[in-house]
């Protein structure tokens, strides 16, 4: 009688063991609940032009070379092909700012992404405030807004100080922390890829990544060209995964921006 009831029940520690996570959780560690970050909306509620992310864990992010930037060094609007893992475009994103903002400012200047579906309609806008990135200004680092539709808030993307390490905290629309990212001490990534991960908020279990790909020497030394890859849980709540796009976007212009980062 005993073992018929102890099967009927759910053991409490596997209840909410994340997916990506290589280690079983123990019963005398904390497990993370996942009612902020798995999907829960069904599919007819999701925000309109996401549908496709909800099938997706992996995200290929490829930045379109400008020929007159890489001619004559000069700084202009950033433009990216969004794929999934085959290659495909899934949308379009096109970096919106001044000139002034972008030679003088560079990477830490503020910008609006626009992120459009196939059929032109803008399903996600990323607008990144002008602010510091230096760990000597804990009060004022980088914090990056992400809506999806365009007008609702889908959720933030705030850097965290550390000394060491990049820090940051993935929020939901509502401002609760949701999931980590940390990067590694140095994102040069010489002839290597650079991972940043996607971790729980305990910062014990890693549920994702994303990558700074390596694209070679000419590509890396002479143009500003990236290519990144997100690889989250595929159950992963269809806002969040917009909120990592645009992490992503931010990443690249903080620490990959210059010509020569990245080697």
């Amino acid at each position: 009688m005993a073992s018929q009831e102890s099967q009927g029940q759910t053991n409490p520690i596997f209840k909410d063991y994340l997916p990506g996570s290589s280690d079983l959780p123990e019963q005398n560690k904390p497990v993370e609940p996942r009612s902020l970050w798995k999907q829960t909306s069904h599919t007819h509620n999701l925000p309109p032009g996401l549908e496709y992310l909800n099938q997706l864990d992996r995200i290929i992010i490829h930045q379109q070379v400008e020929l007159l930037e890489a001619i004559l060094g000069t700084e202009t609007s950033s433009k990216y092909e969004i794929k999934n893992h085959l290659g495909q475009r899934v949308y379009f994103a096109v970096e919106e700012n001044d000139c002034f903002d972008r030679n003088l400012c560079s990477p830490l200047r503020s910008f609006t992404i626009r992120i459009t579906d196939t059929t032109g309609r803008e399903v996600i806008t990323v607008n990144r405030p002008l602010r510091c990135n230096s760990c000597w200004f804990p009060c004022f680092l980088q914090e990056l807004e992400v809506q999806s539709p365009p007008g609702t808030i889908a959720g933030y993307v705030v850097q965290n100080w550390d000394p060491f390490l990049p820090k940051f905290t993935i929020q939901n629309e509502s401002k609760e922390d949701v999931l980590k990212i940390i990067g590694p001490y140095a994102t040069c990534g010489c002839f290597e890829d650079v991972d940043f991960e996607v971790k729980a908020l305990n910062e014990m279990s890693t549920i994702g990544k994303i990558s700074k790909y390596w694209s070679g020497f000419v590509n890396n030394v002479f143009t500003n060209t990236a290519n990144f890859g997100i690889q989250v849980p595929v159950d992963l709540d269809v806002r969040i995964k917009a909120v990592m796009i645009g992490a992503c976007f931010l990443i690249d212009l903080m620490f990959f921006e210059n010509t020569l980062d990245g080697l």
